[in-house]
């Protein structure tokens, strides 16, 4: 009689619309789950993150027996445990016997190539499905970005909002505009804070991972005493649950916003939920949609979000695999300067960068500017190499999966990819942290002051940036006319600029080894 159908449904893929599930009968099909030691390390994920992941994948095992299927689920601490996916399919390749392998496409480029070689090792057919939980398939978004030496994000959002017909009027945008940006550049007003973001208290599943995380990833970065992530679909609806009806409201107008010690404001922080399958990214955007269509919401916060789901996250994911495996090594920059040292411990007199970093290491998370404009900020201005850099965000983040930090770190943050991603690279002075945070009012450094002792940092390293790439950036549209103001300044003054910068970086502490890879990675 013929073996069962294989279904291995890796980390990310918790859900129960995944594709490699749909038609299989529960009396002929073994769904194999992995916590495997190659996963966890590849880079030394933060305590929070291997604790989240492995947490929701033994929920949801449990979700699909109780719902009738047979499970085989491998723990980390299993005695057996092969350490891979490879080496764990193989095990159970022997065990069960099955006639075919199926499973849906990885969403890694290093975990594809791997899943690629099935076929060749394994004594039974392997198909491998596409990702169908994306809006966009990749031949789709390929054949877009095919010809076009500019892959514009605004272009391709345009498309996806007709596709799936979110805040249309017919064919036209809903209330006439494509985006509201203009709407959702807030500064913070005085005393802002945010209703408190729906947190879950660990069950005893959660609490034995956590346990095991501590004990077996104890040199691993970050804390778990404030893991509160949703680790269920149940929790994950509510999570969602609280902010359409607490937070999207404002959450458009600051977006953009910083307040120290506020670690979430009003973002719907539910993108590790996304990320991990627990919820899905069209059904969110109905329900903003709705909540704008009830008068429950601004148009401006309901588009924000949208475009952050339809826009952002589907054209990252297109973007990566149109890019690899080159994006993994691209610098047009010529960036070369270690990471320093307080990205790991936090301990800098900056008070924007300690703050983020602070919240980075208690919760696994920083919004979306505090990466941009603080944390990447920084290693674009001070020269920071990108694959220092790609390891950092690629660690510390619950919600970071090599397809969707790369293309935000290598050309959205360091602009390595030569702009093919951004029209001009994201740097900024002092000026804008001043401006979109009350960072400044506590910090040993005055964004006021431009060089010299007591200046904020980013001021020379700004001017410093741009007069070392001027050879590149003087041509660029969005940013060429800044090199007049560069040029009024005068030589004495430039000068002043560039020794001030010099002097901090030379003050930097590079990490030493061992932070992000294991010593063998």
């Amino acid at each position: 009689m013929p073996g069962p159908v294989l279904v291995p449904i890796l980390g990310d893929q918790l859900s129960r619309q995944i594709a490699s599930i749909r038609g299989c009968a529960k009396d002929d099909t073994v769904i194999l789950m992995m916590e495997v030691w190659d996963e966890a390390t590849y880079v030394k994920h933060h305590k929070q993150k291997i604790a989240l992941i492995f947490s929701a994948m033994r929920h949801f095992a449990d979700e699909l027996r109780e719902a009738g299927w047979t499970v085989a689920y491998v723990k980390l601490d299993d005695k057996d445990n092969a350490g891979s996916f490879t080496g764990e399919l193989a095990r159970a390749v022997e065990y069960h016997s099955p006639r075919l392998i199926r499973v849906v496409e990885a969403g890694e480029w290093r975990v594809r190539q791997d899943m690629e070689q099935w076929p060749d090792k394994f004594p039974c057919d392997v198909e491998i499905l596409r990702d169908d939980r994306f809006i966009c398939p990749q031949p789709e978004f390929d054949e877009w970005a095919e010809g076009r030496t500019e892959l514009r994000m605004e272009f391709f959002y345009r498309e996806m909002r007709r596709k799936t017909g979110l805040l249309m009027d017919g064919d036209k945008p809903e209330g006439g505009e494509w985006n509201y940006d203009s709407e959702n550049r807030k500064p913070p007003k005085e005393g802002l804070a945010a209703p408190e973001r729906a947190k879950f208290e660990p069950d005893q599943i959660t609490q034995q991972v956590i346990e095991l995380v501590e004990d077996r990833f104890r040199d691993h970065f970050g804390s778990l005493d404030k893991f509160e992530w949703p680790v269920t679909r149940e929790e994950a609806e509510d999570a969602a649950d609280a902010f359409f009806a607490e937070r999207i409201e404002c959450f458009g107008p600051y977006q953009d916003a910083m307040v120290a010690g506020e670690d979430d404001l009003f973002h719907s922080m539910l993108s590790t939920s996304l990320n991990l399958g627990l919820l899905d990214p069209l059904d969110l955007c109905h329900r903003a949609e709705q909540a704008y269509r009830d008068g429950k919401a601004p148009l401006n916060s309901v588009e924000g979000f949208i475009r952050q789901i339809i826009g952002w996250r589907e054209y990252v994911r297109g973007f990566y695999w149109n890019q690899m495996p080159h994006l993994q090594t691209a610098n047009e920059l010529k960036a070369q300067r270690g990471l320093p040292e307080f990205y790991w411990t936090g301990e800098t007199d900056m008070a924007c960068i300690a703050d983020c970093i602070r919240s980075t290491r208690d919760n696994a998370h920083a919004h979306h500017i505090q990466r941009l404009m603080v944390l990447g900020n920084f290693a674009l201005l001070a020269g920071i190499t990108p694959r220092d850099v790609q390891d950092w965000f690629l660690v510390v983040y619950a919600d970071a999966y090599e397809w969707v930090e790369l293309p935000n770190v290598s050309a959205m943050i360091l602009y390595a990819d030569g702009g093919k991603l951004a029209s001009k690279p994201y740097a900024a002075s002092g000026n804008y942290i001043n401006k979109m945070s009350n960072y400044c009012a506590g910090c040993a450094y005055s964004p006021n002051k431009k060089t010299g002792e007591g200046a904020c940092p980013f001021n020379p390293l700004y001017w410093h940036f741009m007069h070392r790439h001027r050879d590149r950036l003087e041509k660029n549209r969005r940013i060429g006319r800044i090199y007049a103001n560069w040029d009024r300044m005068g030589s004495e003054k430039q000068q002043d600029y560039l020794r001030s910068a010099d002097r901090f970086l030379d003050t930097l502490t590079p990490a030493g080894l061992g932070w992000a890879r294991r010593e063998d990675g």
